[in-house]
This record gives structure tokens, sequence and C-alpha cells, in this order.
């Protein structure tokens, strides 16, 4: 059995935001804008204008910063016993997946309004919960995908440089992740085997941002949005959310566990960190070096993180390669591996890259 799943409507490009009332009413007539401050100002005028035309009835709760389950609770009761039929969420990942949390609970519709292009979460019908000290604590579920994604490429293009490629780094991944998960007889997140689509958009993502990632980084230095952009920003927030839910997850994914423990880590991108978790499971997978000196040379043209010190610590001890190699084989999608792993293949892939020398061969 396969099983495929996708958003209900994905709209992409410059000024789609004025689409919202529109898009927004098709969904219902009651909503509720979840946004931090900073997106509330940037975006919350045009949302308001436009749910006001489409005579959608619209709410704002502000998010506070941290996607745990106590925020959940407090965006909850904030609402006081209204049920709004759509929750928008607006900004980043945090907030995204915050909004997710909260149609959950109210059983509603999701429209995701991204307004940085630094991972997947606007796609997926997953969302991550942490604790108060930012440490993944699990991974919980919506029904189905947000009813819709819109994504306005002018505002994108706004965002910090980082968050940009922080999302290049979390869809380059997916590829490998998927292959293992195929190889190994893996489960994608829906619970089936792997449909070819979700193999075929994993390798796509790869591919378009090898061939365009520098391009568009280029683009967001200038803040204009062009062809680079828009089929990087589509790979990155479409592709890579349909490929990890429906390819599957491996070692790559897993890593988040153990890194996000590491209190010098925690604060680090998703995107970044998974990407330089890339890195080790192309080592655990044995890639010759000529392979390995390629997409070493890729990461340093764009800035995606080669080692430890880059995500931010500096000098990791015994204790942090240990930490991060048990919780990282403690998760789920850890067992999507073509060959046994155990804590010491990955201490040593993780030494090797903090001790590399400009190339990377088998660890």
């Amino acid at each position: 059995m396969i099983i495929f799943g996708s958003p209900g409507r994905y709209i992409q490009g410059p000024g789609t935001l004025d689409r919202i009332g529109e898009e927004v009413g098709r969904l219902g007539k009651s909503a509720v804008l979840v946004a931090d401050a900073v997106v509330d100002g940037l975006v919350g005028g045009r949302v308001a204008a436009g749910c006001d035309a489409a005579g959608v009835t619209l709410r704002k709760l502000a998010f506070g910063g941290e996607i745990t389950p106590g925020e959940i609770d407090r965006l909850h009761g904030a609402l006081g016993g209204e049920r709004p039929e759509v929750v928008i969420a607006a900004g980043g990942g945090k907030c995204i997946d915050a909004g997710k949390g909260l149609a959950a609970r109210l059983g509603a519709e999701v429209a995701s309004l991204p307004t940085v292009a630094s991972n997947d979460a606007p796609t997926s019908h997953v969302y991550v919960l942490y604790d108060e000290d930012h440490r993944l604590l699990r991974v919980d579920r919506l029904p189905r995908n947000p009813a819709l994604v819109l994504v306005d490429t002018a505002v994108i293009v706004r965002a910090p440089r980082i968050l940009f490629l922080a999302g290049i780094g979390d869809a380059l991944v997916k590829s490998f992740e998927a292959a293992q998960c195929a190889l190994s007889g893996g489960r994608n997140i829906f619970g089936s085997r792997p449909p070819q689509v979700g193999l075929v958009l994993a390798d796509a993502c790869y591919r378009c941002l090898r061939d365009h990632a520098a391009p568009a980084l280029a683009a967001v230095d200038r803040g204009e949005p062009d062809e680079a952009v828009e089929r990087v920003v589509e790979a990155t927030v479409l592709w890579s959310g349909l490929a990890f839910e429906n390819g599957g997850l491996s070692i790559v994914h897993s890593m988040t566990r153990g890194l996000s423990a590491v209190p010098a880590l925690a604060g680090s991108l998703h995107g970044l960190q998974v990407a330089y978790a890339l890195l080790v499971q192309c080592l655990l997978e044995e890639r010759d070096p000529a392979f390995m000196d390629d997409l070493l040379a890729f990461y340093r043209g764009t800035g995606l993180p080669c080692g430890l010190a880059d995500l931010g610590l500096e000098a990791p001890s015994d204790a942090d390669y240990a930490l991060i190699a048990e919780l990282t084989l403690q998760a789920p999608h850890a067992r999507n591996f073509d060959r046994d792993t155990a804590p010491g293949d990955l201490v040593r892939a993780m030494r090797f890259l903090d001790g590399r020398a400009g190339t990377l061969p088998r660890p």
C-alpha cells in the first residue's frame, strides 16, 4: 500500500498576499491570524483588509515565540471559547507549527502564510513541539495537510539571508533521506511504503538547489525576486514538504533530536542542523571522496555548515558527541537506513567533519 498526501492548494509568486481574503473565504467565514508582532506588522494589515473584503471575520492572536505545548494551551485559551473555521498561520516554521497545533485543538482548517522560506513546515501535516529549553519533545500531526499554502515571494526576499539559506539546507537533504527510507524498506510519514513520486520530488529538489541556490541567494541579497528565487522557493517550501512526507526520513532528521539537546546547538536553525547532518549521513553511507569534496564545495560556496563549530559549538566534548549520537539513534526515523549503525559510527563521522582538512573521505 502507498499513501500520498499534499496541501489542498498552493499559490506562489510576488503579490500573492493580496489573494488571502479570497482564498481563505473558500475555506470558511471566520478566521484567526496567528503571528508574532514583527510578522503582524509586515502582513497583518493586508490580511485583515483581504479578509474584510471577502466577508471573513478575522481575529488576531500574538504568537509568543516558542512552539511548546504551553504556548498552544495559551493560544487556545485566548480564544475564550470561540471556534474560528480557519487558522491563518503566518511567519516562520515555529509560528506555522503553533498555528497547526491550535487548528488541531479547534478542528479548523489551516492556511499557511510563510513570510520566510526557512523550511517546509507550511506544506506538511506534522508539527514539532519543543520544551522550554528548545529540546525536541515530540512530533504531532494534523488529520490532513494545510488546506492552503500562500507564498508571496516579494515578502520572502525581504527576510534575512540566513533564513533563506536554512530553507535550502532543509530541502537539500530530502533526496538522501528518501533514498535510504526506500532502500531500508522504511515507511513514510503517512505510514506507507513511499510512492515513487516522493522519490522523484526529492531528487528534483536536490537538482534544483544545486543549479539555482547560488543565483537565488544573490537575488535575496539584492532583495529582488527573480526566476531563480521562484524555483528555489518552490523547491524549499513545496517540493521539500511533499518529498519528506511521502518519501520518508532517515538519519539526517533523526540528528535534530541529538543536536537540539546540546545547549550551544539548540538555538541553531533547523535547516542548518539538517544540512550538517547530511554530511554525517553521507559519511555513514561511505560516499566516495570525490562526491564528498563536491558536496563540501557547494556548502562552502553557499555558507552551509560543515562542522559543529559552524552551528555554534566551538569545542565539542566527548559527552557532547556521545549525547548527540545516542539521541539520534533513539529517533524512529534512524531505523530507515540500509545498514546497522552504532553510536560510535556517528561519533567518528562527527569527529571527522570537525577535523576535516579540505577533503571528506570515509570516517
